[in-house]
């Protein structure tokens, strides 16, 4: 099983890049140890920002080193840079398309029983609905690493959700079909689409093996790059498909299953059904407890196939 949290993953990637290039600008929020970023900052000190508790600091005084030329990747829990920061994200980094790259660490409900204020249920729609604002979470720490490769390339600002806890492996070290901004399509059938997001990847692949055993065939979609959103290849999967199921570890109004809807109603009309959290404070358990309460787990994605199946 593997013990590297995404966010282990993207300090790896960024000390690689950074010992050669001096550009590379890390901050955070009094947040380096659950980042992860300890390690970059004693190895980079020079190269390393630290805000405190202020994260809308965080992201303005982002927003100025890099129109200074710098390649900032500034780093606070998901829960407040995607709420106390909307308004810095939206003004000074969106509206002037600034290098910032947010990430969004405990994405979800990774910080379990601390609750609704520790819990960022509504990152991917109030990030996504922003103009020039792109939305990624990676399935695994093979594709953050990638991921964050491909960001350091560019110089438009996005944001990066990724959880707190170590996640099962989808890819391989040697076998990672990355591309960006275009879907994964990890498996193929013709009965049902599944079109997951994040740690939600995991739990859909285990669904498709359950249902396979049942001679139901689905395509699985690991569909990283919310915005921008891939509609090609989600559109070919909800043609060959009956029904589709999204699934996200974020509230049902406004994100992935929302997008998937609005392309499915709007160019191939299926029956969809959105696996998320609902909209109400969740249970109080850690990130799995959570999960299966809410039927987010292999076993209850297949559940909800199967239903949805008989009434195709």
């Amino acid at each position: 099983m593997n013990k590297i949290p995404n966010r282990q993953a993207i300090c790896e990637v960024l000390m690689e890049h950074a010992a050669a290039d001096p550009d590379i600008i890390v901050m955070c929020s009094d947040s380096r140890g659950s980042a992860s970023l300890a390690p970059y900052a004693a190895a980079f000190p020079d190269q390393f920002v630290e805000t405190g508790i202020a994260e809308q600091n965080l992201v303005s005084i982002a927003a100025g080193l890099a129109s200074c030329g710098k390649k900032v990747f500034a780093a606070s829990p998901a829960c407040f840079l995607a709420s106390r920061s909307l308004e810095q994200a939206k003004v000074d980094l969106a509206y002037s398309n600034t290098n910032v790259k947010l990430i969004g660490i405990s994405g979800g409900v990774s910080y379990g029983a601390l609750g609704m204020t520790h819990h960022s249920a509504q990152d991917i729609a109030a990030m996504a609905s922003i103009p020039n604002m792109r939305v990624y979470l990676p399935s695994d720490r093979h594709q953050t690493r990638k991921l964050i490769e491909a960001l350091l390339a560019d110089q438009k600002p996005a944001y990066v959700r990724v959880g707190r806890n170590p996640v099962e492996d989808i890819y391989t070290e040697d076998k990672i079909p990355f591309e960006f901004n275009k879907a994964t399509v990890l498996s193929e059938g013709t009965d049902l689409a599944l079109i997951a997001c994040g740690e939600m990847v995991r739990p859909a692949l285990a669904a498709a093996k359950l249902l396979s055993a049942q001679n139901i065939t689905c395509t699985v979609l690991d569909m990283y790059c919310v915005k921008p959103f891939d509609s090609e290849t989600a559109l070919k999967a909800i043609r060959q498909c009956k029904a589709v199921i999204t699934v996200e570890e974020h509230t049902k109004i406004g994100g992935l299953g929302a997008m998937v809807s609005q392309l499915s109603a709007s160019e191939c009309p299926k029956y969809v059904r959105n696996l998320g959290l609902p909209d109400e404070p969740v249970v109080t358990g850690n990130s799995a407890q959570v999960f299966a309460h809410y039927g987010l787990t292999g076993e209850g994605i297949a559940e909800t196939a199967k239903e949805l199946l008989a009434h195709v």
